[in-house]
């Protein structure tokens, strides 16, 4: 049986940790270093399974030995920004937090493939590569799914068209720098252009730029858990199942884009070995120009650790 640990019982975590319960995926093991709060939400979990008509076996710890076996590990642990924080500001405590929680899953669970979503997301997948040693294949970042969502729903909203419909591609690092690629997204093959004003497309851009701000802002006491938890059951899908999504993910390079040596985001193809491809796709000057500026941020964040 497949064996999905997620490593942070918090909001992002433990919603997570549901839609992979409830789409099947595999045993689950919810894990947090604050006592009762991984068990108790782990039962109401499986309280709940006789209703959603489901056998999965949710389980809640504090021991690091429970994740042992784990064929994907999802690490969601650290803090969650305030309102008026980027998500930058987070670069120094949560890279303690990470790098304790990465030497326990390299002790317990060598073999896994690890997915990244604590913020400052692309240094944090880099610092998670770094202490496990992992291959590059198995350690990844969850951002470009959740941005491309937001996205995609904006779109939607704008167009007043069906969600299921919009395709769209968001690029780069998770922040503020992050780059939705126009010509890549479409409603059912028509290009955005033909729905939206150039106007309206440059807010929707923005606006997704912004999109963890905005929730952060409305909710004031925490992030957002409910679109972050639906794309990282879509990540661990695609693995488990060895669906060869493309998904754009946080990636090491290793000279696409004209870069190595750093993890940024780019459309993978995700499958039973983790990332089993990074797909090129052709950027505009603009686009390149953008994207190299990203990769200088991120290794900007590095060098401060």
């Amino acid at each position: 049986m497949v064996k999905i640990s997620f490593i942070g019982a918090g909001n992002v975590g433990a919603t997570a940790a549901l839609f992979c319960a409830m789409k099947e995926l595999g045993d689950v093991v919810l894990l947090d270093v604050v006592e009762g709060i991984p068990q108790g939400k782990s039962l109401d979990m499986s309280e709940a399974t006789p209703v959603l008509g489901i056998s999965t076996s949710i389980k809640g710890t504090n021991d690091y030995k429970d994740i042992a076996g784990s064929d994907v590990i999802v690490i969601t642990a650290g803090v969650a920004r305030k309102p008026g924080m980027s998500r930058d500001d987070l670069v120094e405590i949560n890279s303690k937090i990470m790098k304790d929680v990465c030497e326990k899953v390299k002790d317990n669970s060598p073999n896994s493939i690890v997915i990244v979503v604590s913020n400052p997301l692309d240094v944090m997948v880099s610092l998670a590569a770094k202490v496990t040693g992992f291959d590059k294949q198995r350690v990844v970042g969850m951002a470009g799914v959740l941005d491309t969502a937001r996205f995609s729903y904006f779109i939607s909203e704008a167009a007043n068209v069906s969600p299921e419909d919009v395709n769209a591609m968001v690029l780069g690092g998770h922040g503020d720098q992050m780059i939705p690629l126009i010509g890549y997204s479409n409603v059912n093959g028509v290009p955005i252009t033909d729905f939206l004003s150039a106007e309206k497309i440059e807010e929707i851009v923005n606006r997704t730029r912004k999109g963890g701000a905005e929730i952060v802002g409305l909710l004031k006491t925490g992030s957002a858990y409910y679109a972050p938890g639906a794309a990282v059951c879509e990540m661990v899908d695609s693995i488990v199942n060895d669906k060869k999504k493309i998904l754009p993910c946080a990636a090491m390079l290793a000279g696409e884009y004209g870069h190595s040596d750093v993890f940024i985001g780019v459309p993978v193809k995700l499958g039973k070995v983790g990332v089993e491809e990074i797909v090129e796709v052709k950027l505009s000057a603009e686009e390149k120009e953008a994207f190299d500026k990203n990769v200088e941020h991120i290794k900007e964040l590095l060098s401060s650790l």
